[in-house]
């Protein structure tokens, strides 16, 4: 891969089987270890893209980060600038800040702590462990969006 093509690592079919499965338990009211289902507006097709996240908070705020890199949902999100969270009924409709890089080293930091059993794979070798230098330079590749809860009637008890 040459360093002009931005990081991606697809989903082999085990682990699409799996998204699957997550993003169903999700959408049924059963999330696994924080996990929700994430819907973002196709940047081509208009629709609804659904898959499963693990939203990461820190210090008080949420973000959505993507361990696989700079993947279908993160340029939906980055043309979308929202989306929503789905654990059953539960909805949160969101707007997204993507995060520069010089910011991302704590927040990598702790959601490798966090996730590093399920991400550490696509993380090229850094760990929650690595030095801040190797974290740092992992963090191109690793997109992040801070995300606000919108204040909607209906969604005022989810949110």
């Amino acid at each position: 891969m040459s360093s002009s093509t931005p990081y991606y690592f697809t989903a082999g079919p085990v682990a699409a089987r799996f998204n699957r499965v997550v993003g169903w338990l999700a959408r049924h009211g059963i999330s696994l270890a924080g996990s929700a289902e994430l819907s973002v507006r196709g940047r081509k097709s208009g629709q609804m893209q659904r898959l499963p996240v693990n939203p990461h908070t820190f210090e008080g705020q949420q973000y959505l980060i993507s361990a696989r890199g700079h993947s279908q949902w993160v340029r939906n999100m980055r043309a979308a600038g929202g989306g929503e969270l789905r654990v059953g009924r539960k909805v949160r409709t969101f707007t997204a800040v993507e995060i520069p890089d010089e910011e991302k080293l704590p927040l990598l930091r702790t959601y490798l702590e966090k996730w590093g059993w399920e991400v550490n794979q696509y993380f090229k070798g850094v760990t929650a462990r690595s030095s801040d230098e190797e974290i740092l330079a992992a963090a191109p590749d690793h997109p992040v969006f801070r995300i606000t809860v919108r204040d909607c009637p209906s969604l005022a008890e989810a949110a």
